[in-house]
């Protein structure tokens, strides 16, 4: 079993979305190791973020990020973060493969309904960053 995180981004929780994310991400056969709904702080999604920070949209993704509250999940199943990423679809709903999350509920590039670990370094970071061992259930 591999494990990654998922958020349900604010765009999303608006739009009342999380239920039918989370029963898609379910029907693909990943199962929920834990879950929080939380609302960011400027300081929070400016760290989670870092990364992107000489980025010309960092400030953009961290005022949006922090405008509504967001669901974090670690998601389990073999091979979890490639399958995620799939699921997922593309950063752009245009581009999104059909049936896709993105595809199916996002409705820009920058509103696009879910952040998903990109490698196994990355999960390892951010799963900790809303969690903690205890936390995840087996």
């Amino acid at each position: 079993m591999q494990t990654t995180l998922c958020l349900i981004k604010p765009d999303a929780t608006k739009r009342k979305l999380a239920g039918p994310i989370i029963q898609h991400l379910e029907a693909e056969g990943f199962s929920i190791a834990a879950i929080r709904r939380v609302q960011l702080s400027k300081a929070a999604a400016r760290a989670f973020y870092a990364v992107h920070r000489e980025r010309p949209f960092y400030e953009d993704l961290v005022d949006f990020m922090t405008s509504g509250p967001i669901f974090a999940l670690v998601l389990q199943r073999a091979d979890a973060i490639a399958h995620l990423r799939t699921v997922i679809g593309a950063t752009d709903p245009k581009e999104a493969a059909a049936g896709t999350i993105r595809a199916k509920f996002a409705a820009s590039k920058q509103e696009n309904c879910v952040h998903a670990s990109d490698a196994p370094e990355t999960a390892a970071v951010e799963i900790p960053f809303f969690f903690s061992t205890a936390d995840l259930l087996a």
